[in-house]
């Protein structure tokens, strides 16, 4: 480990080589098959959504994702969204302006239209990671190897796709920024397995087979009153050591309010800078909500103290995509 991630991390933390154990002690390779794609959302039987409908009590739905900006943003990793106008309102009224081929100058009728492009992995759009999105010793979850990723195809295997029915289960909010009765939880905060129990025990609620856990550390709180951007003190969240409650309580998904992993993670001078996502996604096949807003989500758990919701995530169908961007609604 280097000193700056030493110097923000507890020392009962576990060592970088029980870290890397994880990645055969956690595995879920062949556990549903050999030709398995849906990793964790295995848990999510006909019988969890089922049960997870009769958390719709008062028909209140509320989304947990961020506006999708086309100006610069802090954390934008891969470039600012873009959008261009094919067609707009502007110049309608003027008599010279150049009317579309395919219109005629004195039709009345008329519509915008409009391209629109971005990079959706990393600190701000609202998605989820398919299970092509990380490698580790050049595989995939379950095996299939990393050069099925190609860059014509996309990932031709383990692609957003395999999930285009969508997932509806049971949804469980853990306020750990609540439970530690602070705003918001500080830059390279790692949130443990303590954490997220005290969280259980403060809500009184214990997450189950086949649960999608959000994780608030009250980034989106920080955000919203000052603005985006990842500090060269890094974002709390999800610490390495949560992977096995995880495991353990076979969670479905798990998202956060940042980019999961706590950063800095501890573990980045022994190759691991992003271990929540490296061990959940490639061994565990674990799908990750990234950059939730979950402000709205938490003021709602709040009023009605109920902390478990229905929760649907409807990805776009994108053809060999590694993800997609995310508009999770949670209905209470």
């Amino acid at each position: 480990m280097d000193k700056a991630d030493l110097s923000s991390l507890p020392s009962s933390l576990p060592s970088a080589e029980e870290i890397f154990e994880y990645f055969d002690r956690l595995s879920n390779w062949g556990r549903w098959g050999e030709q398995d794609a849906r990793g964790t959302l295995n848990f999510v039987t006909p019988e969890v959504t089922l049960a997870a409908a009769g958390e719709i009590q008062i028909g209140r739905s509320v989304s947990c994702a961020w506006d999708i900006v086309t100006r610069h943003q802090e954390g934008d990793l891969f470039g600012t969204p873009q959008r261009y106008m094919l067609n707009h309102g502007q110049g309608l009224a003027d008599p010279d302006r150049v009317t579309p081929p395919h219109r005629k100058p004195d039709d009345r009728g008329f519509g915008a239209s409009e391209f629109f492009g971005l990079v959706f992995h990393g600190l701000n759009i609202t998605h989820i990671d398919a299970l092509s999105h990380i490698f580790w010793d050049r595989k995939m979850y379950n095996g299939y190897p990393a050069e099925w990723v190609t860059s014509q195809l996309g990932a031709t295997r383990l692609a957003i796709t395999d999930i285009k029915e969508g997932v509806s289960t049971r949804g469980v909010l853990l306020d750990v920024a609540r439970a530690k009765g602070v705003d918001w939880l500080e830059p390279g905060t790692p949130v443990t397995p303590t954490d997220l129990e005290e969280a259980e025990r403060a809500q009184g609620i214990r997450v189950h087979s086949g649960d999608v856990v959000f994780l608030r550390t009250g980034y989106g709180r920080s955000r919203h009153e000052h603005g985006s951007g990842k500090t060269n003190r890094g974002q709390p969240g999800w610490h390495a050591s949560a992977l096995p409650w995880i495991h353990e309580r076979e969670v479905a998904a798990i998202g956060c309010d940042t980019g999961q992993d706590v950063t800095p993670s501890g573990y980045s001078e022994a190759g691991l800078n992003l271990p929540v996502h490296s061990i959940g996604i490639s061994a565990m096949g674990l799908w990750l909500i990234d950059n939730l807003d979950l402000e709205a989500l938490a003021e709602s758990a709040t009023e009605l103290n109920r902390w478990s919701f229905f929760l649907s995530l409807q990805p776009l169908r994108i053809e060999g995509g590694t993800g997609s961007p995310l508009n999770p609604v949670a209905l209470f």
